[in-house]
């Protein structure tokens, strides 16, 4: 039985990480963190948790929970990780990081966007991408996964075949996203309280969010060359759920049936993203509590622009099932073990 620790576990994501390794077979959670929660039972903060009433939040004490396990989930807040990852993986221990601290191979780029300097280079070297429809390999043989973030998980899985074909012309990408609140975290700001974002729908972080490098990053080394893209998030009123819309025009004349068939190609090995059948489109509500990706497509003749729909479960595909998609893989798993959950509808 493979003993897993999940630090930061009182977060939104943290929270679905245990709920998703409750059932799974090959995992024990012998450790769960969480600074602010510290000495309450996980079943008194989270009472649809009652697997984990034995188990009792503890402060990050490197040193004292490094023996307990064998993988570490790393749920902290952006900047948080840097040190205890480090120390993690320099220590023989297998790690996932659902931060942004060590998706973004460039530290110069990751100080640009998040206003901290990157003070682990070397370890940073190490980490590899976790999105496993493009990365299974390097995965497989990796001591640190960077889980990748909710909005580029749906984007780079929107436009990754295109990119990979050259069916679109890389200077035109839109991808505009609509996210729930859990996506912003489980913190208590004026901004995410029910009276603020019911009846709301807004952009934020127009131009400046800090995914925008990380889906660059991996677009361009599909593409052989530098892209950037036009990324604008927007927050509605939803507990759960990105959908996705990406716009691009095409780099020659093509029929949505060829399209659909190239996409079909790529992910039809893929356990987890499905292309839908053409002039279908997808619905956050249908991947709800799931792992699934769900990608519609269509093109618009009028304008040669390809229309890429994705939707995703932010806490699920977007962070914490997708971790532990990379920890079957890492650990030789079957990939779809503890993620066969089927969707809640309504």
């Amino acid at each position: 039985m493979l003993k897993v620790a999940v630090c930061g576990g009182s977060g939104y994501a943290g929270a679905e990480l245990l709920r998703i390794l409750a059932t799974h077979p090959e995992v024990r959670i012998t450790t769960v963190t969480s600074q602010r929660s510290a000495g309450k039972k996980v079943s008194d903060l989270f009472p649809h948790l009652l697997a984990y009433e034995h188990l009792v939040y503890e402060p990050l004490d490197r040193k004292k929970i490094l023996p307990k396990a064998d993988v570490f989930f790393m749920a902290l807040p952006h900047a948080a990780s840097q040190e205890a990852v480090d120390f993690f993986v320099n220590h023989g221990k297998k790690v996932i990081d659902l931060s942004a601290d060590y998706r973004l191979k460039d530290p110069a780029v990751y100080e640009e966007w998040y206003k901290v300097p990157h003070r682990y280079p070397g370890t940073l070297k190490r980490a590899v991408y976790g999105l496993p429809e493009l990365h299974r390999k390097r995965i497989a043989k990796a001591s640190l996964v960077a889980n990748p973030g909710c909005y580029p998980t749906g984007a780079i899985l929107g436009l990754f075949p295109a990119v990979k074909n050259k069916l679109i012309r890389t200077d035109s990408i839109v991808v505009d996203s609509k996210s729930g609140t859990t996506g912003a975290g489980r913190q208590a700001d004026v901004s995410f309280s029910f009276c603020e974002v019911n009846e709301a729908f807004k952009a934020y972080s127009v131009t400046v969010h800090r995914h925008t490098p990380e889906i660059e990053q991996e677009l361009s080394g599909q593409a052989g060359n530098p892209i950037k893209v036009n990324f604008t998030p927007h927050l509605v009123p939803i507990d759960r759920g990105i959908l996705t819309t990406i716009y691009a025009r095409l780099s020659r004349k093509t029929g949505a049936g060829e399209v659909h068939g190239l996409y079909g190609r790529a992910y039809e090995k893929e356990p987890f993203t499905r292309v839908l059948p053409i002039g279908k489109f997808p619905n956050v509500k249908s991947v709800r509590g799931t792992n699934m990706c769900h990608l519609g497509i269509t093109i618009n003749t009028r304008t040669d622009t390809l229309i890429i729909v994705t939707a995703i479960d932010n806490l699920q595909k977007g962070a914490s099932a997708q971790a532990v998609h990379n920890m079957n893989i890492m650990m030789g798993f079957d990939e779809k073990t503890g993620l066969n959950a089927i969707g809640l509808f309504p």
